[in-house]
C-alpha cells in the first residue's frame, strides 16, 4: 500500500463524500470546531505520469502535510505517551548515558545530539521540548532533572541553552529501562546514519501520568496529569477484568492530579462523563487557608493554583479590576466596570506576591476590614480573577492502528496494556534467545573441559582445526568458533565448576521463561507484580483534592416586583416602579420621544433587538429607575456602530415567539432562544439592506394556528402554524407571504384559528377593531409564500 493510500485510508472515517474530504475536532480550548477541508477538483486532464490534475496534487499536498502534523508533531502516542521529539530528546539522553546519578552536562550539549542524529529541525523546538519535560509545574512526574534557570509558573522563560545542565530523572527509567532488550522496533533516521526506537517500552501508562496539550491540524489534545498510583491501580484492575466500564475505573483514577494542586469542584457525574466520552470541561479553583493575626485580624493565603495560571496572572488581574481602563470604542468606564471596582476595594486593601524557592505559590490578600466574611472576600475574587477557571479534558492520541483518535478512559487504558503485554512478551522471548545461546556456548565448552587433552591434540595436529572438531565431538560452528577463542586461564579446573553452575542456573531460567511464554496466567501474573512494584517505588500522595462545590457568583438576590422599563428613540433607557403608567406624562430629552414602554417583573429577563440584527439581554433589575431621563442603553450593552435598538421583549423562557422582517421572511422559536450572556449580544437574525425587524408577539401552539401576515397594501394571508418554521439558532428564516412589488410586510402574528383581531384606522384618524371568525378567515386561508388578499378597503389595518 502507497503512503498517500495509507494516508487516505486513516482520514476515511471523516471523508463524507468522494468530492470533499473533511478531518474535523473539537480543539478542547474553548474555541469550538475547526474544520478543514480540501475540495477534489475535478479536470478532463488525463494523468499521465508527468501531468496531475490540480485537485488531486492540492489533496495529496494537504494530506502529507495534515498527516505530517498529525503523527510527527502535534499528538502523542497512547504506547508511551510520548511525541516524537520528546522520545528523541529522551533517547539521546539514554544513549549519551545521562541517568539520574551521572553528573548533568550543558543543554546545547544534548540538543547537539538531538539534532545531529534524530532530529533534523530547529534547535529551539529541540530545547523547549527538554525545558518542558523538565518542569515540575507542567509535568506532574518531570523525566529530566534541570540545573540552572528552566523557566518559571509566571511565564519566564528558561535561560539559554548554553546555560543550563539536564541529565534524567529516576522515573524516566519507566520508560527506558527496557530499551535494549527487544522490546522494540528500531528504524533508521533521517539519513540513515544511526537507528531510533519507533517507541518506548513504557512499563506504566505515561500519557495518563504527565498527560499532553497539542494542537493539530483538524484535531487537538488536552490531557491533565493524574496521580501514579490511581492510574497504576486502574491498569492492574483493567487487567484483571477486562469487563470493567469507565464508572468502576473511576473507583480508581478519581480524576486528574495536577503539578500544582488545587480542587477540581465539577460533580461526580461530570468527571465521570468526561471520561466516558473522552472530553470535557472540569471546574477547577485555588486553595487557600486564613492566617490569623494579632490584634484580630486575618489575612488569606493562596498556596495552590489551577493549571496554567500564576500568582502574577492574578495579581495583573486583581490591578485591572481595581484600576480598570476604558474600553477600546468607549468614552468612559462602563457601569459594570465602576460596580466591580467599587465592591473588589470594598473588600480588598492589599496583595502581595510572596512566592519563592520556599513557597512556589503563596499569595497575600489582605481584607479591608477584620470583621468582614472570608467566604465574601474569596468568592468575589473567584469570580472575576483566575482563580476558579474551566479545565479542558479532550483526550486524542495516535492509537496502536496508527490513527488518532477520542479515546475514554478504559479505551487509553486497554491499548496500553495491549501493549504492554506486547512488550513483556518481545522482552521474554529475546532473553530467552540470549539465555539459549549461552547455554549452547557453554555446552561446548563442558565438551572442552571433559575432553581437554584431546582438543589440545586436535587444534596443535590439525591444519583446519574448526572442522575438526566439528567432527570429532558433533560441535555447532558456533561452538566451535568459542572453542578456537578460548583463553588457556578458562581451562583450569575451577572452570569447569562454574561452567556447570552457571548452566543449571541458565536451564532453570530457560523453564521459567518458557513457562511464562506458554501460561497467559502466569504472563498476567508477572506483569501485575512489575506494575505493583513500579507503583512502591515512584507513588505518591495525590496533590489535587477532588470535591464537588457550587461555582463561585456573584447574582445578588433581586426582590420580586412590578416594573415598567421605557426605552426613547434616541436610545435612553429607565425603569418606572409598578404597572399602568400613563406614557402620556413622561418626559425625555429635547427632541426625544417615546419608543417602546413594556411591563414586566424585577427578576425578568429583558431582549432588545437591534438594527443589525444582533439581539440583546439584560436583566429588569439593571436598569436604573428614579424620575430623571435614565442611562444610555448602551451603557448596559455593546452596541455595534450605527446600531440601534428597535423594541423590547420579555417573556418567559418556554414561551413561543413569531419574528419577522419586512421583506416578508420569518420564523418561529422560544424565548429563550433569544438569550445571552454576552454584552455585545449575539447575531440572531439575517436581514437585508433596508429590512427591519416587525413587531414580535408571542402565541401558544395548537392544531389550529394559523400564521396571519398582513402587507402594507393591505393584503391578508393565513397559512396553518406547520407550515412554518422553527430556528432556535436564528437566521432569515422562510418566505411568509408572496409580495407585490414596493409593497412590504407589515405585521405577523398566530392566530388561534378561531378568531382574528385586527387594528386599524378609519377616517379622521379614528381607532377601529375588526374581529374575524372562522367563516370570515377562511376566503383568506392558504398555502405559505402565496399571495394574500385585499381587505377592507376603507380602513387601514398597519397591525394586529
Amino acid at each position: 500500500m502507497s503512503e498517500i493510500d495509507e494516508q487516505n485510508e486513516i482520514l476515511a472515517e471523516t471523508t463524507e463524500t468522494p468530492a470533499e474530504l473533511e478531518l474535523e475536532a473539537d480543539t478542547g480550548q474553548g474555541g469550538g470546531n475547526r474544520r478543514f477541508v480540501a475540495a477534489q477538483v475535478s479536470t478532463a486532464m488525463p494523468d499521465d505520469g508527468e501531468s496531475v490534475q490540480l485537485g488531486l496534487y492540492a489533496e495529496r499536498s494537504y494530506l502529507e502535510y495534515a498527516m505530517s502534523v498529525v503523527k510527527s508533531r502535534a499528538l502523542p502516542q497512547v504506547e508511551d505517551g510520548q511525541k516524537p521529539v520528546q522520545r528523541r530528546v529522551l533517547y539521546a539522553m539514554h544513549e549519551m548515558g545521562l541517568t539520574a546519578t551521572t553528573k548533568p552536562v550543558k543543554s546545547a550539549r544534548i540538543v547537539g545530539e538531538v539534532l545531529g542524529k534524530y532530529h533534523p529541525h530547529g534547535d529551539q523546538s529541540a530545547y523547549d521540548a527538554l525545558v518542558r519535560i523538565a518542569q515540575d509545574f507542567s509535568l506532574r512526574y518531570p523525566l529530566i532533572d534541570g540545573q540552572g534557570n528552566f523557566g518559571s509558573r509566571d511565564g519566564d522563560d528558561a535561560a539559554a541553552m548554553r546555560y543550563t545542565e539536564a541529565r534524567l530523572t529516576p522515573i524516566a527509567e519507566l520508560l527506558l529501562s527496557e530499551l535494549n532488550q527487544g522490546t522494540t522496533d528500531f528504524i533508521p533516521n533521517y539519513d540513515g546514519a544511526f537507528d531510533e526506537p519507533v517507541l518506548l517500552p513504557a512499563r506504566l501508562p505515561m500519557l495518563l501520568l504527565n498527560g499532553a496539550s497539542g494542537i493539530a491540524v483538524g484535531m487537538a489534545t488536552e490531557i491533565p496529569s493524574h496521580n501514579l498510583g490511581e492510574v497504576a491501580d486502574a491498569a492492574i484492575a483493567l487487567i484483571r477484568n477486562r469487563q470493567l466500564n469507565v464508572a468502576e475505573l473511576m473507583q480508581y483514577v478519581q480524576g486528574p492530579d495536577l503539578p500544582g494542586g488545587g480542587q477540581i469542584i465539577s460533580s461526580q457525574r461530570d468527571v465521570l462523563s468526561a471520561y466516558e466520552m473522552g472530553r470535557g470541561s472540569l471546574k477547577i479553583r485555588a486553595r487557600w487557608e486564613k492566617e490569623d493575626m494579632a490584634r484580630g485580624q486575618w489575612q488569606m493565603v493562596v498556596t495552590e493554583l489551577p493549571q496554567g495560571t500564576s500568582s502574577k496572572r492574578v495579581a495583573e488581574e486583581i490591578e485591572e479590576l481595581t484600576n480598570p481602563k476604558v474600553k477600546k470604542g468607549k468614552k468612559a468606564l462602563t457601569q459594570e466596570q465602576i460596580q466591580t471596582k467599587q465592591l473588589i476595594l470594598s473588600l480588598l486593601d492589599r496583595v502581595r506576591d510572596e512566592s519563592g524557592r520556599d513557597h512556589p505559590v503563596r499569595l497575600v490578600l489582605e481584607p479591608k476590614s477584620s470583621r468582614q466574611n472570608p467566604d465574601e472576600l474569596m468568592n468575589v475574587l473567584l469570580a472575576h480573577t483566575s482563580l476558579e477557571m474551566s479545565l479542558s479534558l479532550n483526550i486524542v492520541s495516535i492509537g496502536r492502528d496508527g490513527r488518532p483518535g477520542q479515546k475514554s478512559l478504559k479505551a487509553l487504558l486497554e491499548e496500553w496494556i495491549d501493549y504492554r503485554f506486547e512488550t513483556v512478551t518481545r522482552r521474554l522471548n529475546h532473553r530467552l534467545g540470549q539465555v539459549s545461546d549461552r547455554i549452547h556456548i557453554l555446552e561446548g565448552r563442558l565438551i572442552v573441559f571433559l575432553n581437554i587433552d584431546e582438543v589440545i591434540r586436535i587444534i596443535r595436529h590439525s591444519d583446519e582445526p574448526k572442522p575438526a572438531l566439528i567432527e570429532a565431538f558433533n560441535l555447532s560452528d558456533r561452538q566451535a568458533e568459542d572453542i578456537l577463542e578460548i583463553r588457556l586461564r578458562q581451562l583450569a579446573r575451577l572452570e569447569g565448576i562454574k561452567i556447570e553452575q552457571e548452566l543449571a542456573a541458565l536451564r532453570a531460567e530457560k523453564d521459567e521463561l518458557e513457562h511464562l511464554l506458554a501460561n497467559s496466567g502466569a504472563l498476567q501474573k508477572l506483569v501485575i507484580k512489575e506494575i505493583e512494584a513500579d507503583r512502591k517505588k515512584f507513588g505518591d500522595a495525590r496533590r489535587t483534592l477532588i470535591q464537588e462545590a457550587e461555582r463561585a457568583s456573584l447574582e445578588a438576590t433581586v426582590v420580586d416586583e412590578p416594573t415598567t422599563l421605557i426605552l426613547s428613540e434616541k436610545g435612553w433607557l429607565r425603569a418606572r416602579q409598578g404597572h399602568g403608567i400613563d406614557t402620556q406624562n413622561l418626559t425625555f430629552k429635547d427632541g426625544d420621544s417615546l419608543l417602546a414602554a413594556i411591563e414586566c417583573r424585577t427578576v425578568d429577563q429583558v431582549a432588545l433587538f437591534g438594527t443589525d440584527g444582533r439581539i440583546y439581554t439584560i436583566a429588569a433589575s439593571t436598569v436604573p429607575g428614579g424620575r430623571g431621563d435614565g442611562v444610555p442603553v448602551t451603557t448596559l450593552v455593546e452596541l455595534t456602530a450605527q446600531t440601534k435598538v428597535t423594541q423590547m421583549v420579555v417573556a418567559k423562557p418556554q414561551d413561543w415567539l413569531v419574528i419577522a422582517n419586512s421583506g416578508g421572511y420569518g420564523f418561529t422559536c422560544q424565548f429563550e432562544n433569544l438569550l445571552s450572556r454576552q454584552k455585545a449580544g449575539k447575531a440572531f437574525l439575517s436581514l437585508e439592506k433596508g429590512e427591519t425587524v416587525l413587531r414580535v408577539s408571542t402565541f401558544v401552539p395548537r392544531e389550529t394556528s394559523l400564521v396571519a401576515c398582513l402587507s402594507k397594501g393591505g393584503k391578508l394571508h393565513l397559512f396553518p402554524l406547520a407550515e412554518f418554521k422553527q430556528l432556535t439558532g436564528g437566521g432569515r428564516g422562510v418566505i411568509t407571504m408572496a409580495l407585490d412589488d414596493k409593497d412590504t410586510l407589515a405585521a405577523i402574528t398566530v392566530s388561534d384559528g378561531i378568531t382574528l383581531k385586527l387594528t386599524g384606522t378609519g377616517r379622521g384618524g379614528k381607532q377601529v377593531e375588526l374581529v374575524l371568525d372562522q367563516n370570515e378567515m377562511a376566503p383568506y386561508i392558504g398555502k405559505r409564500a402565496r399571495k394574500g388578499k385585499p381587505i377592507n378597503a376603507g380602513l387601514k389595518f398597519p397591525g394586529f
